[in-house]
């Protein structure tokens, strides 16, 4: 008999299971960039089509031939730069050390935070820091999701620190755009909260096979535990029930596809099914994307990039709905 090799059910990366604090990712990490530009965006998730395109991969088996790719619609209406955010190292790592706010805000943004009543500071106050970060707000009544309140979110900026701060100086309160940010052929880690399940058993959180009709209890749970059986408790690797979804996850470099701002060329007659209408500037991404319709996503550019995927998009020759 051959050797039986099975994996585990579950990655133990992922552990605790449980729903996130919030509905907007946290971005650990950023790439180094020299140039001075912002390292990310962000845009609600519209949903999914078929594109056929023109291979250009040059290590492909179909290299210039017209091939089908399933792919991710993403609504990128523009976000606003709310606020610099000054840090200073110590050690205990970078603590904040002030925030400039831009003098004209969004009324929305009240929905949000507190605003400030008095923004006398200035960016030339601040003079002992060692790296800063634009605090952006996004603009969700621009889109049709049927929502004012803005998601708020922190996005690192490349460059020195003094190429950093004269950007930074030039963008708060101005909007930025997608075009601004991204270009097609880019490749980006998008961080997302996956659509929540709620509370499910193991079989459905984590694959496991189902027992036979002659099982003595049930037929759903674990079968024989192995040498944990002798154990007061179980043990948390063994696949129980809980919380299923809902959580944040990291996919590494997803392909820019296309930005295109021609809405007749993606809207289906009557909108997307559980979105309605894009009204803005749409990218198009290689693949799935975490999260259900109308959540926010967030598009950072990659940080380990492949260095086999072409660094020009490919020619869409159309886009099935």
């Amino acid at each position: 008999m051959p050797t039986v090799r099975r994996p585990r059910f579950g990655s133990l990366a992922y552990y605790p299971r449980k729903r996130t604090k919030r509905p907007v990712a946290r971005v650990r990490c950023w790439a180094k960039e020299k140039e001075a530009k912002l390292l990310g965006f962000a845009g609600y998730k519209v949903g999914m089509v078929h594109l056929m395109i023109t291979d250009n991969d040059p290590n492909s088996m179909t290299k210039g031939e017209e091939i089908s790719l399933p792919a991710t619609i993403i609504e990128c209406p523009p976000l606003k730069a709310a606020s610099v955010r000054f840090y200073k190292k110590t050690i205990d790592g970078l603590k904040v050390v002030s925030d400039v706010f831009a003098q004209e805000l969004d009324k929305e943004l009240a929905r949000k935070i507190t605003l400030p009543k008095k923004k006398n500071k200035k960016i030339e106050d601040v003079k002992d820091f060692d790296d800063l970060t634009l605090v952006i707000y996004t603009q969700p009544k621009l889109s049709g999701i049927g929502k004012k309140k803005p998601e708020m979110f922190e996005i690192a900026i490349g460059g020195t620190k003094e190429e950093k701060l004269n950007y930074a100086k030039g963008i708060l309160g101005k909007e930025i755009k997608v075009t601004d940010v991204l270009k097609e052929g880019n490749q980006l880690d998008v961080h997302g909260i996956t659509k929540g399940k709620g509370f499910q058993g193991p079989m459905k959180r984590f694959g496991i096979g189902k027992k036979s009709h002659k099982s003595e209890k049930n037929r759903r749970n674990p079968g024989s535990l192995g040498g944990w059986k002798g154990q007061v408790n179980i043990m948390w690797k063994i696949p129980h029930a809980g919380q299923m979804g809902y959580f944040q996850r990291l996919e590494f470099n997803k392909w820019l596809l296309k930005i295109g701002d021609n809405l007749e060329e993606i809207n289906p007659k009557g909108g997307f099914m559980k979105y309605g209408v894009v009204k803005n500037p749409y990218i198009i991404v290689k693949g799935s994307v975490a999260g259900p319709r109308k959540r926010l996503v967030r598009l950072n550019f990659a940080i380990r990039p492949h260095k086999n995927t072409p660094k020009e998009a490919p020619v869409i020759n159309q886009i099935v709905m």
